[in-house]
Parts: structure tokens; C-alpha cells; sequence
């Protein structure tokens, strides 16, 4: 592990370094003679003394040991992702980091999905994965069921979470997660013991619509967390489908919208080829 990603995996580790200090350490370690001195210097600044007091003496206290993370200039990051706005500093994984280089193509949905959204991923899914890698966030409902299909069929699949890697969300789908940790990829931009929070699931969206070529909305109500992702897709260029639904489901709102305002409908999978 190089000696930016230590630096980076201690900050994160205290609790006390927001993304955007971060990304500037990232920024001054590429002409720096002495990143440490450099990073605190960083941190002093952006900080009253008090809170810099308490930060010191975690930072020099804590250790990299076990935990596998790359940083925005790591040759595994994804190039799509650098080019959305405030990119993840730091990505703490579990499994096949090579799979960020592979073709990818996110999946995302309802949690409570209907029988029709299943059986819509449980069609799709299986002829996807000779040629994509599914990307979804390990929700309850679509994104789980994409996932679980990914695995149960033999594709590869990464798992964007909201909690630190060795916590689990919905606890649920904890033999998922460990699934994919042992044979895809987990990814996650909080630190080890980190909680679900509920500003951390619009965040970890920004990094599926990111690391995603492609973006496939299955069921989604009007306003809901696959909508915010679909948008964050649009807005970095990806090719949007959506998956139309009867007019009088409320599940359907928001697909039927997408493909209003321009997505594609996803008629059949000939469509993604």
C-alpha cells in the first residue's frame, strides 16, 4: 500500500476529515517532499485548534493493518468516477478490486418491489452477465434481487454499501454481502465500524451512478433513492433505461416518468446490446 493511501485510510479512520480535505491532501501529495507534515498542515488549517488537538493524537495513533482501500489516483480507480463531482477520496474494499475495470452496469429499484419488478430482474439479469458486471447498492427489493441473481447465476457483481464494510444493511442480506465480498466486490467510502446513516445512501449513489456505464431503473416511485441515482447518471453522460410499468402502479411512477423525459425504454434485453 502506498504511503497516500495510509495517510488517507488514518484521516478517514478518525472520523474528523471531511472528503474535501481529503481530495486536497490527494491533490498536494503529487508535488509533496513530506506528505505527513503536508497533510497536517492540511488539516491545522481547516480546523479550530481544539478539534486539531483532538485529530493529532488519533491520527499518529491509529494503523492501516487489514484494511484494503485505494485512492482517486490508484490506477484501479474508475475513470468515470474521477469525473463526477466530489469523487471519493478513498474507497475501502473487500474482493476483486479488478472488477472496477470491467464493463458495468448498475441495476437499482424498489425496495418494496413488486412481483412483477422480481421477475423483470430475475429475466434480465441472467442475460446480462456474460457481458456486464451489475452494480447495485445491496438494497432490499431490486437492488438485493439483481444482485443475489448476479451471484446465484455465476456473474460478477459490486455492492456499493452505506456502513463500513464489516457492518451489514439491511442485516438481511448479510449472507449477500459476504458473498460478495468472497467473490465479487464490496465498496464503500466509510470507514470500518461506521453505521447506516440516512445521508449516507445519496452519497453512496453518486458512486454507483459513477463507477456505472450503464444505469437500468426496474421500479421506482416518484422522488424515491433509484430516482436520485438515475439523475446522478444523467448528469455524468451514462445511458439511462427504464423499465415501463402500468400506468395506475404507484412502483411505475417513476420509470414511466424516466422514460417521459427521455430514457429508454427497456422493451427487451436485444435493446442493451
Amino acid at each position: 500500500m502506498d504511503k497516500l493511501t495510509k495517510i488517507l485510510i488514518k484521516c478517514r479512520l478518525t472520523n474528523l476529515v471531511s472528503n474535501q480535505d481529503m481530495l486536497k491532501i490527494i491533490k498536494k501529495s503529487i508535488k509533496s517532499a513530506n506528505l505527513e507534515l503536508d497533510t497536517l498542515k492540511i488539516i491545522e488549517e481547516s480546523r479550530s485548534k481544539k478539534e486539531f488537538d483532538q485529530f493529532l493524537p488519533l491520527f499518529r495513533s491509529l494503523g492501516t493493518k487489514n484494511i484494503q482501500a485505494i485512492n482517486y489516483l490508484s490506477d484501479e480507480y474508475p475513470e468515470g468516477l474521477r469525473e463526477i463531482y466530489n469523487p471519493p477520496a478513498l474507497l475501502f474494499y473487500q474482493g476483486r478490486i479488478e472488477l472496477l475495470k470491467t464493463k458495468t452496469i448498475a441495476i437499482v429499484g424498489a425496495r418494496s418491489a413488486s412481483n412483477y419488478g422480481i421477475s423483470c430482474v430475475d429475466g434480465l439479469v441472467p442475460n446480462l452477465i456474460d457481458r456486464y458486471t451489475i452494480v447495485s447498492g445491496l438494497a432490499n427489493g431490486i437492488d438485493g434481487r439483481s444482485q443475489r441473481c448476479a451471484v446465484a447465476n455465476g456473474g460478477n457483481t459490486i455492492a456499493v454499501i452505506g456502513t463500513g464494510l464489516n457492518r451489514f444493511y439491511p442485516r438481511n442480506n448479510q449472507g449477500l454481502q459476504r458473498q460478495i465480498a468472497n467473490y465479487g466486490l464490496v465498496l464503500s467510502e466509510y470507514p470500518p465500524d461506521s453505521f447506516a446513516n440516512p445521508w449516507h445512501f445519496p452519497q453512496r449513489n453518486r458512486i454507483i451512478a459513477g463507477i456505472s456505464q450503464k444505469l437500468i431503473v426496474v421500479e421506482a416511485k416518484n422522488h424515491s433513492g433509484a430516482l436520485i441515482t438515475a439523475g446522478l447518471a444523467l448528469e455524468n453522460n451514462r445511458e439511462i433505461y427504464a423499465i415501463p410499468g402500468r400506468v395506475d402502479s404507484e412502483l411505475s411512477d417513476g420509470c414511466n416518468q424516466l422514460i417521459f423525459d427521455g430514457a429508454i425504454p427497456l422493451l427487451n434485453v436485444e435493446i442493451l446490446k
